[in-house]
This record gives structure tokens, C-alpha cells and sequence, in this order.
């Protein structure tokens, strides 16, 4: 059995795209799935800064080519993506630890994430605030007392450094960064056709 990594952050599209079809592709191939959610902040101020660069100055060419292949992956997969006019990019870490509250109760932790990329991709929601994450907790059926009590937790905190510093040490400089057995690394919603090619060879 093959073991499929999938790093991510809830503050990029581009991953959102992603998550919607790597359980499917590891189920199919009868991959072990573990999600490690991370902080790419951190990633960025480490070993990407090119990333606030590019925000900053950008290349209008690339920028509206960016938008226009964004609109067409999310009609391709059946999902409402908008770059959220009120709060870019946001602030994902209460979000990243609840995950890790999601992933200790079985049935919860997909539900969980899905509201949590669809509040703010989909709805131009603050996912950095409480309000709007008590109301994904109801959704999903998580404890509201539970939940934020373990995401304010130095434990859970230290969790989502671990998984930030696994992907610098790893080679990673992004979201989503995929592994395959620990040591092949795929980068980005569009590799994931190659994901399956490595899953398929390691059958």
C-alpha cells in the first residue's frame, strides 16, 4: 500500500481544487491518505519569498492569465472559487489546528475542511475569525468547547509549526505539496494526474 502525503493550507485555491479530488485518487488506488496541514505562510517567509514579490509588483499578463486558468479549473471541477474581495490572503491558523481537532473525530474531518475552503473561497467569509468557525463547527458537528480550547493549545500550535517545518526540510515551497512514500514530491492541483501515474507504478 502505497502512502499519500497531502500538505496543505486552507488560504490557496489552488489547493482547494486539490483536496476535492485526492481522497477519490487514494481511494482508487488504495493509498494509505494522511493530511498534514501547515502553515505556508511560514513556508513563504522561509525559502519562497517570491511569492510576496509577485503580490507586490506583479506581471499583469501573468495576472490575468492566473485569474482566467483559476475560473477554468473551478468550472472544471464544479466549484464556485472567488478571490475574496475583503479579506486577502487570510490569516488560516485557527482553521489549520481545528483540522487537527476534525481529524481526532471519525466522519468529521472532510465535512469539516470542505465548509471551511467553501466559507471562504465561496463565500468570501473570514475564516481567521471565531464567529465564522463556531458556525462551521455547528455545521460539522464538532464541540464548540472542545474545539477552541484545543486550537488555542500550545500542543496544536506546535503541531502545525512540525508539519511547516517537515515540508521546508522536504524541499517543499508551497500548497499543496503532495508526497508519495515519502520520497517523491508533487506540487500543485495540476499534478495530480502525475500523483496518479507514481500511484499506479508503485501498484
Amino acid at each position: 500500500m502505497a502512502t499519500v502525503e497531502f500538505f496543505y493550507d486552507y488560504s490557496s485555491p489552488w489547493t482547494y481544487l486539490a483536496f476535492t479530488k485526492i481522497e477519490g485518487l487514494c481511494r482508487k488506488y488504495n493509498a494509505d491518505l494522511q493530511w498534514r496541514p501547515f502553515l505556508v505562510g511560514g513556508v513563504f517567509n522561509t525559502v519562497n519569498p517570491s511569492v510576496y514579490e509577485f503580490r507586490e509588483k506583479g506581471v499583469p499578463a501573468k495576472q490575468r492569465y492566473t485569474a482566467k486558468d483559476m475560473s477554468d479549473w473551478a468550472r472544471y471541477y464544479g466549484l464556485k472559487i472567488i478571490m475574496p474581495p475583503s479579506v486577502f490572503p487570510v490569516n488560516s491558523v485557527k482553521a489549520l489546528r481545528g483540522a487537527l481537532v476534525a481529524l481526532e473525530h471519525p466522519g468529521t474531518f472532510l465535512p469539516y475542511s470542505y465548509r471551511v475552503f467553501e466559507t471562504y473561497w465561496g463565500e468570501d467569509q473570514d475564516i481567521s475569525q471565531d464567529e465564522v468557525l463556531r458556525k462551521i463547527v455547528e455545521t460539522v458537528g464538532l464541540d464548540g468547547e472542545e474545539y477552541f480550547d484545543k486550537i488555542a493549545r500550545q500542543d496544536y500550535k506546535d503541531r502545525i509549526r512540525a508539519n511547516t517545518d517537515a515540508v521546508i526540510e522536504r524541499g517543499g515551497f508551497g500548497t499543496p505539496t503532495i508526497y508519495v512514500n515519502g520520497d517523491s514530491m508533487f506540487f500543485g492541483n495540476d499534478r495530480l494526474v502525475l500523483v496518479e501515474e507514481e500511484l499506479k507504478r508503485r501498484a
